[in-house]
């Protein structure tokens, strides 16, 4: 996300980042306080926190505040809600019809190939199109939860460390100016921490299916045991997404500006193409395969309205972190200093607040820390030939630690939901982080920081 000159950042107070935090905790506590009331008034809520930072940021900064927020809204917020929609609605037309054994060697090549297919297809993607055959599978088995939990620490987190495609955090950091070939960095830190969960994975449901001999017939597969392909020809436009995304950043033929804002030639291509891409789909998907994923427009319409509020309310507090310095947190850079220390700070708040916001948030930390003044793109290629290890810390950081609880990543809630409405009984937010976060995590994610960002 572009930011701000460092005067204006310089002179905005601390307390003008309070709205983001208004909306971070409002998405975090009210679906649990209140989620009647949340689900129905929530883009009252978004749209309350929005008013209270652009109403007096466009008092006091005037035409300089506005141009930053058309800016944000322009090149940055509109290519990020169209990716994720694209991705959404053209993985929303595959439809893997059939069913497999809900075997733990099944099983495990299930969330074996959603790890990998997630830095391609994106983890909301690759998570609608594998959640349901998943659910089939083991729709005979007593234990199941766990392996819903799995699923979100697998293809909803961690398998989308590889490019930018797979997770938000890294789709902003792509247009922050970082290469769409970095992430490929992550190989040997996503390897690492996929191979362990896996391994645990498959030990517990090793056990659970041993406890359940007796009881568990396995179920006879639809369509004589053959798993087909409901809407192959979708794959052929995420080849198409993934290569307009590929072009965009290699491919510069220059700017145009529109109302003072000058716009990349390639990004505008690339949007659209993706919304050449999300129509095409719609139009050539039959109806009964979207309906056979329970496919519905309230995912994204909740991701647009809710994200269109992080945005407004996130440029002061990346302002005044890109200020470094001369900025009113600055504190908060003196206090986190090394990778490691990234990793954990950047985990942490992903754990509890989203970690896209979050990502930005640790990488306007850094740039402010190392390049104060400098303007984004150059510090970020400056950061990646110079520091690359605090990059790598932010973006693992975030993309893992997303697993810790259901508020880290989209996609761990809307498994959830999926999961209940067949019936599983998941574990609570306290639940999940005790049974399952700390104990199977917490350990993994030692061991990352000891060997990768000591």
């Amino acid at each position: 996300m572009p930011i701000p000159p460092v005067d204006f950042g310089a002179r905005l107070p601390a307390w003008s980042a309070l709205p983001f935090l208004g909306i971070l905790l409002s998405i975090a506590l009210s679906p649990i306080v209140a989620p009647r009331l949340w689900h129905r008034h929530y883009p009252t809520v978004a749209l309350f926190w929005g008013a209270l930072l652009i109403g007096p940021l466009l008092w006091v900064f005037g035409r300089s505040a506005a141009h930053e927020l058309l800016h944000t809204a322009l090149a940055e917020y509109l290519p990020f809600v169209l990716l994720l929609s694209a991705l959404f609605t053209i993985g929303g037309g595959i439809h893997l019809r059939g069913r497999l054994p809900g075997t733990p060697l099944a099983n495990a090549g299930i969330l074996g190939l959603g790890t990998l297919l997630a830095s391609l297809l994106g983890t909301t993607g690759a998570a609608m199109i594998l959640i349901r055959p998943l659910l089939r599978a083991n729709a005979f088995r007593r234990h199941r939860a766990h392996t819903v939990v799995f699923f979100i620490f697998l293809v909803g987190n961690v398998g989308g460390a590889l490019t930018p495609l797979g997770d938000p955090p890294l789709f902003l950091g792509f247009l922050a100016g970082v290469p769409f070939l970095w992430t490929l960095k992550l190989l040997p830190e996503m390897l690492f921490v996929a191979g362990l969960v896996l391994l645990v994975y498959f030990g517990l449901d090793t056990f659970l299916h041993r406890r359940e001999s007796g009881r568990w017939v396995p179920p006879i597969s639809e369509g004589g045991g053959i798993l087909r392909i409901e809407g192959a020809h979708n794959l052929l436009f995420l080849l198409g997404v993934l290569a307009a995304v590929i072009v965009s950043g290699t491919w510069h033929p220059g700017e145009i500006d529109l109302w003072g804002i000058e716009l990349p030639i390639e990004n505008l291509a690339r949007d659209g193409v993706l919304a050449l891409l999300l129509l095409a789909s719609w139009w050539t998907t039959a109806p009964r395969i979207r309906e056979a994923n329970g496919y519905s427009w309230a995912p994204i319409k909740e991701v647009a309205i809710l994200f269109a509020a992080i945005f407004a309310t996130i440029l002061p507090l990346l302002a005044i972190l890109r200020a470094g310095p001369q900025g009113a947190l600055a504190p908060v850079l003196a206090a986190v200093h090394t990778p490691g220390q990234f990793f954990w700070a950047t985990g942490l708040l992903s754990s509890l607040l989203d970690n896209a916001p979050t990502y930005l948030a640790f990488l306007s930390t850094a740039l402010g820390r190392f390049f104060p003044g400098v303007t984004e793109r150059t510090a970020v290629l400056r950061l990646i030939a110079e520091q690359p290890a605090f990059l790598q810390a932010i973006a693992t950081g975030a993309v893992f630690m997303g697993a810790n609880t259901y508020l880290g990543n989209a996609p761990n809630f809307m498994v959830k939901s999926i999961a209940e409405e067949a019936g599983i009984e998941m574990p609570s937010f306290l639940g999940y982080v005790g049974r399952y976060a700390l104990p199977v995590l917490l350990p993994v994610f030692l061991l990352t920081g000891w060997i990768f960002f000591r």
